[in-house]
Order: structure tokens, then sequence, then C-alpha cells
């Protein structure tokens, strides 16, 4: 097979990836042919050897790097990474109270931390983060 098929077959395969909801199986086939169509480019043996290359660098790059580019796709940001970021109260907040406060330009579920009223609009600091509640003090 001549290096340009190779070249297309591994830009179709990627192109399915990203069209389906699939478990990275046409990715790592798609690297795999983009692969063996370099080599045949460089003058890789008859067809058999480019099949044979092909199935045994897709099997091998499933094999070592699925589960890990899957977890690296799946990881949920650390919201810890919210603490120190500015918030703010949609609506009065009293002491210890829970309300509506806009973080990064999305709604959050907030809680004064501080002992005084927070009122609406007011700077505040994010101090903690508790699922998907943030506790909020006057900056």
């Amino acid at each position: 097979m001549t290096w340009w098929l190779w070249i297309l077959l591994g830009v179709g395969l990627l192109v399915v990836e990203i069209l389906t909801p699939g478990g990275l199986f046409a990715l790592f086939f798609g690297v795999s042919a983009l692969v063996v169509g370099g080599l045949a480019a460089l003058g890789l043996g008859p067809a058999w050897v480019q099949w044979l290359a092909f199935a045994a660098v897709g099997v091998l790059l499933l094999a070592a790097l699925r589960s890990r580019v899957s977890s690296l796709l799946r990881r949920e940001p650390p919201v810890g990474a919210l603490v120190g970021e500015l918030a703010v109260p949609a609506e009065d907040l009293a002491p210890g109270a829970t309300g509506r406060a806009e973080l990064r330009g999305s709604p959050w579920t907030a809680t004064n931390a501080s002992g005084v009223a927070l009122s609406r609009g007011q700077r505040c600091r994010v101090v903690r983060v508790e699922e998907l509640v943030i506790f909020i003090q006057p900056e």
C-alpha cells in the first residue's frame, strides 16, 4: 500500500474517534496508520509487512496508553484550586448563612464563613471548598 493511503487511513480513523463516543480504539490505530505511512514513505517493505506493522503498533499503543489517556480525559479539575479566588455574593448573606455567589462567571452555592454580614455585590475571597459549596469571607 502506498504511503499516502496510510496517511488517509490514519486521518480517517482520527476523525472517527473525534466524531464518535468511542473507547479510544480508533485513536491508537489512527496513530498507528500515520506511523506506518511515514515508514512506508521511507521504504518499509511489502504490503504484508506494512499491515503487520500497523497491527503491531496499534495493539502496542492501545495496551500501553489507553488507560492513561482515558484517565487524563476523565480527570476532574481540583476544586481546591478555587481557594483564594474572587467571588461576589448574589444576595445578602448573614454570618453562617448559605446563598448564591458568582465565581469565575458561574453561579455557586456559597456560605458566609465570616462573622460579619456580606452584602450583595461585595468582593469576597473563597477560603475553602467542600464538594460544590464555596465558603467566602470579605476581601
